[in-house]
């Protein structure tokens, strides 16, 4: 199905980025299906907004429509993600829910690469007599990472999360376990953890630090995702073996991989090129000498990223740094 993307005004932009802001409500509780969002909108006034609910039902539409009720007719709908096309046994498809709906317009943020979709969803609108605005909008791809990876690459999206101190070390070279950053930086990693569904560390990380790799945040307990261990041995009780990074696409469905470390499983992951966003928690705080970030690769002095890697965003968080990289080509 050929598909046309289009620009988008200001207002439209602004809408899309709200809907992919909302998004992150359903992640990853509506695994395994994408965390979608939509906005019903009139006259600038949200008629109805919905999400994915828990285990991927109802879809964003149905929730963001049913909330809206008739004062949808005449609306815009904004969606992160293209209404799916396909029927299942739990529910009719998006489209024709949307199409049904008395709509003027549907602004859609990404093409769905799934082949049951792909083109067809915003074609039925049109269909209809639907205005349709087939976007590639930055935001609500990223909020769509781990689906986006999973349907196009065969595999979860990977991020590697390293805490560095100054001098690029992520702990001293007696491999005794050091806290680098503070507890701002510490409760931001817990947050990503419960965004994710699966959780890795090398089997040295495992053996000297014996890490939880859980949620301690209040209220998301219930989110800490699975543990696996990079290993050609045996995982211990509790947790799951991975053998190498390629053996990632054994975790599909999942589609957010987690990677705590430690520099050996950087290293890997970095080499096998299947980082695809690296999050580095930077400290003030000087080791002098002691265990390269990225292992093998080297050092992140300055909070430097490896090679091949552009910074995306950065933020303060306490007196620590968040700085996130993506691939170039991934920019």
């Amino acid at each position: 199905m050929r598909r046309v993307e289009q620009p988008v005004d200001a207002g439209d932009s602004r809408w899309l980025d709200a809907a992919a802001s909302l998004a992150t409500r359903a992640r990853p509780i509506s695994a395994p299906n994408p965390a979608v969002a939509a906005l019903a909108v009139k006259d600038g006034v949200v008629l109805g907004r919905g999400w994915t609910a828990p285990g991927g039902r109802p879809h964003a539409e149905a929730m963001a429509l049913q909330q809206a009720g008739d004062a949808a007719r005449g609306a815009t709908l904004y969606v992160t993600l293209e209404p799916c096309a396909h029927a299942s046994p739990r529910g009719p498809a998006c489209a024709d829910l949307v199409a049904e709906a008395g709509l003027a317009r549907v602004v859609i943020g990404c093409t769905d690469p799934d082949p049951r979709t792909n083109g067809k969803g915003a074609e039925r609108l049109r269909s209809a007599g639907i205005a349709v605005t087939l976007a590639d909008h930055a935001a609500c791809r990223d909020s769509l990472a781990g689906f986006l990876t999973r349907e196009v690459k065969r595999r979860p999206h990977v991020t590697l999360k390293l805490a560095v101190s100054a001098d690029g070390f992520i702990g001293p070279l007696s491999g005794e376990p050091v806290a680098i950053t503070g507890p701002i930086a510490r409760v931001h990693v817990h947050r990503q953890r419960a965004m994710a569904e699966a959780i890795l560390v090398g089997a040295g990380t495992m053996r000297r630090d014996a890490p939880r790799l859980d949620v301690r945040l209040p209220g998301l307990e219930a989110l800490s995702p699975r543990r696996f261990v990079l290993t050609r041995g045996e995982a211990p009780s509790g947790w799951d073996r991975l053998a190498s990074p390629q053996a990632i696409a054994s975790l599909l469905p999942r589609q957010y991989l987690y990677v705590e470390g430690g520099a050996q499983t950087a290293a890997a992951f970095l080499s096998a090129g299947l980082v695809d966003e690296l999050h580095l928690y930077c400290a003030p705080l000087t080791l002098g000498q002691g265990i390269p970030a990225y292992g093998a690769l080297g050092a992140a002095a300055a909070g430097a990223p490896p090679p091949g890697f552009t910074c995306v965003d950065r933020r303060a968080l306490g007196r620590d740094s968040l700085r996130i990289f993506r691939p170039h080509q991934e920019t």
